[in-house]
């Protein structure tokens, strides 16, 4: 088994490869502006680290959301892409917060947490590092439920949600090691599609509108002064 993970959901763009047993190469940047420009140069890097050549992989997992639209389909866009060049019947999809849950590695409940932009986060409740049990949703800090429970994932307002343990963000390592542990059980992936719980920033325009020729206004007979009226109707009888 050689499972190569990566995730483009949060401003981390990583990559590991994993073998069944250990992570064999990772590699992060974090950059929330590139994730397009920098995810295939990191997927040659771990490769070339791990002195495996791309034919050689036999199953591709890409991190699903929530997150971003742009940055998030890069990912997966990516893994369909290689999935087809290497002739895979399937490629599969992790949700991102699963995975940063994964590397907390904490066996009570806790919340996981990643940024989503306008003052808002993506966040899920679970059980233990491996069982999710709500979400995942979108939020202000504010309106997140903590009910006392530890948070992990994105530092971001600690004067609402008190300072986040880490793993900062969902590394690929992580993702990696948990495709590899879910399908050494038996179990089933899931499909790489996006969790978009939003709309995206970027709207297509509307079609513009429809100018026409305005007839010109005609003014109401009665709108009209009656003293004008009676003066017409005198010039018609006078050279009627």
């Amino acid at each position: 088994m050689l499972v190569l993970a990566f995730d483009t959901a949060t401003p981390a763009v990583t990559a590991a490869l994993h073998d069944g047993h250990r992570v064999l190469a990772e590699s992060t940047t974090v950059d929330a502006r590139r994730h397009g420009e920098l995810l295939v140069p990191t997927i040659q890097k771990v490769l070339a680290e791990a002195g495996v050549p791309l034919r050689q992989v036999t199953t591709i997992v890409a991190g699903t959301g929530p997150g971003p639209y742009t940055g998030l389909r890069v990912g997966l866009m990516t893994a369909q892409g290689l999935g087809t060049a290497l002739g895979l019947a399937e490629v599969y999809g992790i949700c991102t917060l699963d995975a940063l849950a994964y590397g907390t590695r904490r066996e009570e409940p806790f919340l996981a947490v990643t940024d989503a932009r306008r003052k808002e986060l993506f966040w899920a409740r679970y059980d233990d590092a491996r069982t999710r049990a709500a979400g995942p949703f979108v939020d202000k800090p504010a309106d997140i439920p903590l009910d006392g429970l530890p948070v992990a994932g994105a530092d971001l307002y600690p004067e609402i949600l008190g300072h986040a343990a880490a793993p900062p963000y969902p590394l690929a390592g992580f993702l990696a090691a948990l495709a590899a542990e879910r399908l050494a059980a038996g179990e089933k992936l899931g499909e790489p599609r996006p969790i978009y719980l939003r709309r995206p920033d970027a709207v297509v325009p509307k079609a513009p509108k429809r100018v026409t020729e305005r007839e010109p206004k005609r003014t109401p007979r009665d709108a009209i002064p009656q003293s004008t009226v009676q003066a017409e109707a005198d010039s018609t009888l006078e050279h009627g």
